[in-house]
């Protein structure tokens, strides 16, 4: 038996070799950045954003009902200014680097968010996600079920705190971005630090000369709803690509990169002008495949094999039940909700009992000399 084992092996890692050939081969013409394509983009995103800036000036003068939808419109526009910042960051939206540098930096300064510190921070994520062993950077805090029944008191409060919708989709986004990201996390390199900070300087100039122009309570309530809705949408969408009920957790050797991209990270399905305003990121499983296919890609290369499109998508009304699931069972293999620990409890008090009943039922028939 253990020669048969010792055999499957490398028959197992062959196969698995195989498989990442395939892949690489399928996405390797999509990974071209196009700099036209590019350059629309910019266009459209960037040009867009100033412009509904613009009109917020004129608007701010004539009534706050006509300055905070279009603050909400701006906020749906940064959501899609934070993808080509993402893309930027992994040097897939143009060819040349230092053009990606520049217009990430950009984008950066847009979205409140320091490009050279969270492009180091993301690319823990891609190399980490799904397993179990490295999680806590760039992820949405996720215990086990085992791990939750042996959690103190207060980190079980602290975990339901953290997991509750309006905390995490509401709360937690603009904390991140006003707060958390001006400063550097610990292990960041001296140039990760720096653009930290060069990044607060950044927008310390341009929050005085925009309320300069606005006027300091109108430009702060105007950019405080744009990144309160970008804040959210965005979190919901990184949550929705890593949080459903079949997702892909492993620990150890057990965990693989090709997995971990196509059954952990969601197909979400959005509607046209969604899928627009987020940039495509809705198929992130053909992005944490290859992180190197630009946004503008991303459909085309999901559309051109089936092992791409075979995977099964989380719906726009579908996605919604997601925000009950809170905890990973190892298991069942299966993102739970909390009923799911009474449910566990009641089985184990079930099996605990006829475990107790039937040990007395032998004590009962067992011979006295036995008993005794």
């Amino acid at each position: 038996m253990e020669a048969n084992v010792g055999a499957l092996e490398p028959l197992a890692a062959a196969k698995h070799a195989a498989d990442v050939a395939a892949w690489k081969a399928l996405v390797e013409r999509y990974q071209v950045p196009n700099r036209w394509r590019a350059i629309w983009q910019l266009f459209d995103t960037f040009g867009a954003y100033v412009g509904v800036w613009v009109l917020m000036y004129f608007a701010v003068g004539i009534s706050w009902w006509l300055a905070v939808p279009l603050a909400v419109l701006a906020g749906g526009l940064l959501v899609r200014c934070f993808i080509i910042f993402h893309d930027c960051g992994h040097g897939s939206f143009f060819v040349s680097r230092r053009a990606n540098d520049v217009w990430g930096w950009i984008a950066g300064l847009l979205t409140f968010t320091p490009y050279y510190h969270w492009r180091w921070e993301h690319s823990i994520h891609h190399a980490s996600a799904g397993n179990l062993d490295k999680r806590g950077v760039g992820d949405v805090w996720t215990l086990t079920v085992q791990e939750y029944l042996e959690a103190s008191r207060w980190r079980r409060f602290a975990y339901r705190l953290a997991r509750n919708p309006f905390v995490l989709f509401v709360l937690a986004p603009l904390v991140l971005f006003v707060v958390l990201q001006r400063l550097p996390s610990r292990g960041a390199s001296r140039r990760e630090r720096a653009s930290v900070w060069w990044m607060n300087a950044a927008l310390l100039v341009a929050i005085v000369g925009m309320s300069a122009l606005f006027g300091v309570v109108p430009f702060l309530v105007l950019q405080l709803v744009a990144l309160a809705v970008a804040g959210s949408a965005g979190v919901w969408l990184f949550y929705v690509q890593h949080q459903f009920e079949d997702a892909y957790w492993e620990r150890g050797d057990d965990w693989s990169y090709t997995t971990a991209a196509l059954q952990g990270s969601s197909f979400y399905k959005l509607p046209r002008v969604l899928q627009w305003f987020s940039g495509n990121i809705g198929f992130h499983h053909i992005h944490h495949l290859s992180p190197r296919i630009p946004n503008y890609n991303l459909e085309r290369c999901h559309r051109s094999d089936p092992l791409f499109r075979d995977v099964k998508p989380v719906t726009f009304w579908s996605s919604f039940r997601l925000g009950a699931l809170r905890l990973w069972d190892e298991s069942s293999k299966k993102l739970v909700g909390y009923r799911h620990l009474e449910s566990l409890r009641r089985r184990r008090a079930k099996l605990s009992k006829q475990h107790d009943e039937a040990r007395e039922s032998a004590d009962d028939t067992a011979p006295p000399r036995a008993r005794s």
